[in-house]
């Protein structure tokens, strides 16, 4: 089996992140926290015409077909810019519609997801562990979606509204209840959709978190090579470099985990919900380590909200936890 990326797929992410770092990210994700979509949907925009939402949707509705070690290279770049919106939701609302076979539904919705003209999310079991336990599932950006697609067992429902917005640990993550609702499609088959489409969201989040994690470990490599104390480099002391190379190791384990889930969601293979659930635990602990170690060796800069540093922070728990907790992801790879 093949671990490392193609030239291709390797000049696929080279060119996401020049994208999205010419988009002003954090000034978007800003605007996003404070209820204002547009910068966040005009990168989104972007994102599509580079075929990023594509990537899950089938030819005959304008995408490439679902391509998981491409889709894990696009969210990998996304989390290393913290983007906002939907993104493993979205994704995650194509798959569910491919495999479910509704011409009718498909044919609405997937064309437009393709071409970045839809922002749709996605609540289901375990799609979320922020917010209140007390009731049905949280949406993630239900305000700024163009469709929120509810699974409740069998039944798929296209939401009629959503509730009011809900704290969370990263205000980029807008959370809110779906209202409502009209029946799209009823029957085992949406159940079988449903477990498919959230193997992809917790492949995307888990990438999301390799990227966030990398872009924390850079940011810090570089905060301790200029600030000093006592007149040298923080970077050179001993405590400081084995919290680094405690945080990359993390990563590079979690990286090949990552890849090898994509291969084998792609060969539709049986290990795949195992391979992707030891993914999502590497990598959404790795991520959350990295921001523990950004927030400690940068100091008291770590704690505020000014430096763009804390848009990246914020986001590493929800991500560790949204599609499976790492006790969930544990508890399905001792089970399968």
């Amino acid at each position: 089996m093949r671990f490392l990326l193609t030239d291709e797929q390797r000049d696929f992410a080279r060119a996401l992140d020049g994208l999205l770092g010419a988009c002003a990210t954090p000034a978007a994700v800003r605007a996003w926290a404070g209820g204002d979509h547009g910068p966040g949907r005009a990168l989104w925009s972007r994102a599509a015409t580079a075929g990023v939402f594509g990537l899950a949707v089938p030819e005959k509705h304008g995408g490439t077909g679902l391509l998981p070690v491409e889709l894990a290279v696009a969210c990998t770049e996304w989390g290393r810019h913290a983007a906002p919106g939907p993104l493993a939701e979205t994704v995650a609302v194509a798959a569910l519609l491919e495999r479910l076979g509704s011409d009718v539904v498909a044919g609405e919705w997937l064309p437009r997801i393709a071409a970045g003209e839809a922002v749709v999310s996605l609540c289901a079991p375990s799609g979320t562990a922020e917010g209140p336990d007390d009731g049905d599932p949280f949406a993630l950006d239900g305000d700024a979606a163009d469709a929120v697609f509810v699974v409740r067992g069998d039944t798929l429902l296209l939401a009629d509204g959503h509730g009011p917005v809900q704290p969370s640990l990263d205000p980029a993550r807008r959370l809110s209840r779906p209202l409502g609702g009209t029946t799209l499609a009823r029957g085992p088959s949406v159940a079988a959709a449903a477990a498919h489409a959230a193997e992809v969201a917790r492949l995307a989040t888990a990438a999301q978190s390799l990227g966030l994690g990398r872009a924390l470990l850079t940011a810090t490599v570089g905060h301790v090579t200029r600030r000093t104390q006592f007149g040298v480099a923080i970077g050179s002391f001993q405590a400081v470099k084995h919290r680094l190379a405690d945080t990359l190791i993390g990563l590079e384990f979690a990286q090949p985990l990552v890849h090898a889930a994509a291969l084998a969601l792609a060969d539709g293979a049986p290990s795949a919900g195992r391979e992707i659930a030891a993914a999502k635990v590497a990598a959404g602990e790795a991520g959350y380590a990295a921001a523990r170690t950004a927030l400690q060796l940068h100091g008291a800069l770590g704690y505020t909200d000014e430096p763009d540093l804390s848009l990246w922070i914020r986001k590493a728990r929800p991500l560790r936890d949204a599609w499976g907790t790492p006790a969930d992801c544990r508890a399905r790879v001792l089970d399968d």
